[in-house]
Formats: C-alpha cells, sequence, structure tokens
C-alpha cells in the first residue's frame, strides 16, 4: 500500500474556485473516477473525481474553501498490485509492467466482473410528494424492452395532474410489476431490470482520461491470446462509464448541487424550470420536493406538460380556465369607447386564485333564511347606551358570531375540514370574518371566540378590522378560521351566495336587516328580520343538515338566553 495525494486536476480558465461541497469523508472506499468535491465559480459548478480507486485517509480541505488546479483534495491510499500503474506511470508503462494472463483466467475474470454488473435491480417509485394512491394511466414499456437511465417508464395521475416517472436504472426489463389502473405509492415496486448496473471500472491512471483508455491495450494483449474471448471484454469496456471531465465547465446549468441535481433526475424533475430559495437562488432538496407537489396538485406545469398539451389542443392556461374551455374572449375595449386600465391589487389577485378555485372545486349550495332580531337588537341598542364610556361599540355581528359558536357546537360537521375520505372535526372555534378594505376583501380571524364574551370580542373585532384598513394585519391574523362570516349588514342587500373559504366547508351570509310585516297568529306584527345566506359543502354537509343549523342558529338570534343552555 501506498499513499498518494489527489488534487484537482485542470478545471479550464478559472484561477480559484469555491469548494461548496464533501462527497466523501475519511475511510470512505473510493473508485477511480468518483466524485469527491463540489466546486463553483461565480458562473457553473462541477464535480472533482478521483484518478485513484483506494481508501480516504485524510481531507485537506473543508466547505468554503478556494482551491485550484493543482490544490491537494485529499490524501488516498491505495493497493499497489504487479498489474497496477503507480501515479507517475504512463498508460504505456503500466501495460508494459501487466505480466501476461491465462487467456482462461481472463475469460473468467471477465465474466465474473459481467455478471456483477448485470444483477436484478428493483426499480421503485420514488418520493412524487404528499400523494398517495395515485393511478397509473399508461405504461410506456414493455418485457425485454432496453431501458436507458430515467427514461420514462409509465405515467401516474394524482386527482389534479399527472407525471411520468423514470427509471432509476439502466438495463433490460424482465419484469412489470404494476399494471395500467393500479393505484401506487411512495417505495412499490414497479419492475426488475437485468442488466442494470453496470460495474466494470478502469484502470487507474494518473490524469482524469476517458475510462476506456487504460484496459485498451490488456484486452487487446488478451485478445491476441485468446481470439475468441475477445468479445465479452470488449463488451464490458463497452459498457464502461466515461470519466467525468472536469476540464469543462457545465455553463448555464441550474444553480444546484449534484446531490440535488441527482435528486431531481430520479423525480424527474426539469431544474432549469424550478426556482432556487437558497442562498445565491441556489435549488435545495425542498425546491424540488415544492416543484413535484405543485406539479402533481395541477397548481403548475412543467414546459414539456404545456408543449404536449398545447399539440393536443387543450387549453390549460387561464384563458379556458384548465378545464377543457373554449378560451377567454379577447376584445379590444378600446374601439368602443374610452377606456382605463389598472392592475388588480395583490391582495385581489391572491384572493382571486382562491375564490376561483373554491368555487369550481367545491359543490357549494345555499340556503336562505330570515330570523327576528328584534328583541336582540333593542338589547345591543341599550347596551351601547350603557356602555359609552367605555369606547367599545357592539354591533349585532357580535352577536353572531357568538351564536354561530352555539350552533357549530351542535352540528360539529359545520366546524370540520375534509381530508381525503376523512372529516377532521376541530375542537376549537376560530370565526373568521370578512372585512371591506380599501385594497381588496381580508378575513381576520377572532381566535377562541368560545372563550370570549360579547364585549370582547366587539373590542377585538374593532382592532383587527382598523389593522385590515391600514393593511397591518398580519398572516397569524388572518389564518386559522374554523368558519367564516361574511356580513353586507352595513352596506344593504337581501342574500347573497358567499363561496366557502377552503379548507373550511360552510360559510354564513348576512345583509341589512330590514323591518317587515310577521304573522302572530292573530295579526300581523313588524318586526327586525335579518337575512341569512349559508353556504355548505355538499360533500360533508346535505340539506336537512343545513336546515336544522339555520333554524337553530334563528333561535339563538331570537332569544339570545338559548346561548346559556
Amino acid at each position: 500500500m501506498s499513499l498518494i495525494e489527489i488534487k484537482v486536476p485542470d478545471i479550464g480558465d478559472f484561477a480559484e474556485v469555491t469548494v461548496i461541497e464533501l462527497m466523501v469523508k475519511p475511510g470512505d472506499t473510493v473508485k477511480a473516477e468518483q466524485s469527491l468535491i463540489t466546486v463553483e465559480s461565480d458562473k457553473a459548478s462541477m464535480e472533482i473525481p478521483c484518478s485513484h480507486t483506494g481508501v480516504v485517509k485524510e481531507l485537506k480541505i473543508a466547505l468554503g474553501d478556494k482551491v485550484k488546479e493543482g490544490s491537494v483534495v485529499l490524501m488516498l491510499e491505495v493497493v499497489e498490485t504487479a498489474g497496477a500503474a503507480t501515479p507517475d506511470a504512463t498508460p504505456a508503462a503500466a501495460i508494459a509492467a501487466a505480466p501476461a494472463i491465462p487467456a482462461e483466467k481472463a475469460q473468467t475474470a471477465t465474466d465474473s466482473a459481467v455478471s456483477a454488473a448485470v444483477g436484478p435491480v428493483e426499480v421503485r417509485l420514488p418520493d412524487i410528494g404528499d400523494f398517495k394512491d395515485v393511478a397509473v394511466i399508461e405504461i410506456m414499456v414493455k418485457v425485454g424492452d432496453s431501458i436507458q437511465l430515467e427514461q420514462s417508464l409509465m405515467t401516474v395521475e394524482s386527482d389534479k395532474a399527472a407525471m411520468e416517472i423514470p427509471s432509476s436504472a439502466a438495463g433490460v426489463l424482465k419484469e412489470l410489476k404494476i399494471k395500467v389502473g393500479d393505484k401506487v405509492n411512495i417505495g412499490d415496486l414497479i419492475a426488475i431490470l437485468e442488466g442494470a448496473a453496470p460495474t466494470v471500472a478502469a484502470t487507474p491512471t494518473a490524469s482524469a482520461a476517458p475510462a476506456v483508455t487504460a484496459p485498451a491495450a490488456p484486452v487487446a494483449t488478451t485478445a491476441a491470446a485468446n481470439p475468441a474471448s475477445a468479445t465479452a471484454p470488449v463488451a464490458a469496456v463497452a459498457l464502461a462509464v466515461p470519466a467525468h471531465n472536469p476540464t469543462t465547465a457545465p455553463v448555464g446549468l441550474p444553480h444546484a448541487s449534484p446531490s440535488v441535481r441527482k435528486f431531481a433526475r430520479e423525480l424527474g424533475v426539469p431544474l432549469n424550470e424550478v426556482r432556487g430559495s437558497g442562498l445565491k437562488g441556489r435549488i435545495t432538496d425542498a425546491d424540488v420536493q415544492s416543484f413535484t407537489r405543485s406539479v402533481m396538485s395541477g397548481a403548475i406545469q412543467t414546459i414539456a406538460a404545456e408543449a404536449k398539451t398545447k399539440s393536443t389542443g387543450t387549453s390549460t392556461s387561464s384563458d379556458g380556465g384548465g378545464l377543457g374551455l373554449i378560451p377567454w374572449p379577447k376584445l379590444d375595449f378600446s374601439k368602443f369607447g374610452p377606456v382605463e386600465r389598472k392592475d388588480l391589487s395583490r391582495i385581489k389577485k391572491i384572493s382571486g386564485a382562491n375564490l376561483l378555485r373554491n368555487a369550481i372545486l367545491i359543490p357549494a349550495v345555499t340556503n336562505h333564511d330570515d330570523c327576528d332580531i328584534t328583541d336582540l337588537e333593542a338589547f345591543r341598542v341599550s347596551t351601547n347606551k350603557e356602555n359609552e364610556k367605555s369606547g367599545v361599540k357592539i354591533t349585532m355581528l357580535a352577536f353572531l358570531i357568538k351564536a354561530c359558536v352555539s350552533a357549530l357546537k351542535k352540528f360539529p360537521e359545520f366546524n370540520s375540514s375534509l381530508d381525503g375520505d376523512a372529516l377532521i372535526y376541530k375542537q376549537y372555534y376560530h370565526i373568521g370574518f370578512a372585512a371591506d378594505t380599501p385594497n381588496g376583501l381580508m378575513v381576520p380571524v377572532i381566535k377562541d371566540a368560545d372563550k370570549k364574551g360579547i364585549m370582547q370580542i366587539s373590542q377585538e373585532m374593532g382592532e383587527l378590522a382598523k389593522k385590515a384598513r391600514d393593511g397591518k394585519l398580519s398572516p397569524a391574523e388572518m389564518t386559522g378560521a374554523s368558519f367564516t362570516i361574511s356580513s353586507l349588514g352595513g352596506i344593504g342587500g337581501r342574500y347573497f351566495t358567499p363561496i366557502i373559504n377552503a379548507p373550511e366547508v360552510a360559510i354564513m351570509g348576512v345583509c341589512k336587516s330590514t323591518m317587515q310585516p310577521v304573522w302572530d297568529g292573530k295579526a300581523f306584527q313588524p318586526r327586525l328580520m335579518l337575512p341569512l345566506s349559508l353556504t355548505w359543502d355538499h360533500r360533508v354537509i346535505d340539506g336537512a343538515g343545513a336546515a336544522r343549523f339555520n333554524v337553530y342558529l334563528g333561535q339563538i338570534l331570537g332569544d339570545f338566553r338559548r346561548v346559556l343552555l
């Protein structure tokens, strides 16, 4: 055994580059051409390979170090054999030093190397994000096919989008473990390949030459001794993977480490379409996973998928809504008269996308009812007079929030959310209320409304509404609602159909109360009636349940003492 220095080879016209990744550690066994470190210039990153096979004894560099051609990367302990070239030996010298090998032994050794390389390899479904039981909708290969590394094997589909699954190895397809219509999950066995892992390594040389260079002469010598045995060694050499060439800087590659690139290849993710969140826009594993989830959820499409969609004539852009609809009409409105163009506010852009999704994906139904709030309004007015000095004005919405909490407790499915084929019943009562602001609709949330009184709810509502108008609401103050109330009482109107705020399953719309004649059994009496519009998700709630909820809510508002029951 001997200890040699592994140095940075010629890396092109770069004075110094930064070490951004260490791919080995002391004690690791490395092979010739195996990547040791990743370095990065201001334009690209590249892997530095090992020129020999051996055991890493000592690393001479650390993350963040600056290196250049000739810098020592590590100390490697190599095994000296009669047929191995020394670090300073040329390929010709190595060939001259190699002893003659009997043809039979050469053939046996070669056959062993090839057989070790062509063992059966299992190909399994990679991580495709938070999706379970995705359906196989297309098989793209058949038994007997020669499969290339990262060749697409099949297409799977979630309820939002489809994705092709690439092969993690190369070889001949011996057995398919899935068929069209099957449901698959991460880690499921897809196929078995033969000859999937060619492992014939090149004889180490002093430079980073192509892997086929060193074995060429010994193979020729063996073939001369026994021509019949030449075929297998030549085939083995042909299977050898070309050495990494560090002199070719990967200009224009996505800003990501080799491990992230490998991870992206395993998932079939086009890295040039992924936006990095790391330092200087560097792409991380989390970015790749997020991109995969977005594709599978239908939130985004890859360029290839968009091209395929266009070729089939189906629009997935906002023009057709991704629903196979005819394109949205595009008109030059100025030819009909004067126009003014204003961009949507950021809030309207965000809420608009959410509202469109919710309106399309939720099978919503709305119940319209009137409830008598004559006595409650009289109590509210008198209470405000008594508490004028407190500075807190009680609104009807505060009573409505408290009444809705009681109704949610009696009908818990209205305080739930869908999670696949299950319902999540929430044990908390966070009520969102829609607030009209100069920039658009915002929904602050009253947390734990069941634990707060009317005065406290009114005060908190006032504070949150002011923050909303001033644009100072924090994300925490707008998340976590289990039920939402949209009130137009201060403006007017009779009834409307509010859109459910997913992942909630219901929303209450309230309009302006009006005096109406109500029959009491003997005569018509003037009563203050409040219009209610309850929109509910028909996947979770049925019509009878919605009717009972509204009736119960009306009873509470008609006699607020029921809140205590």
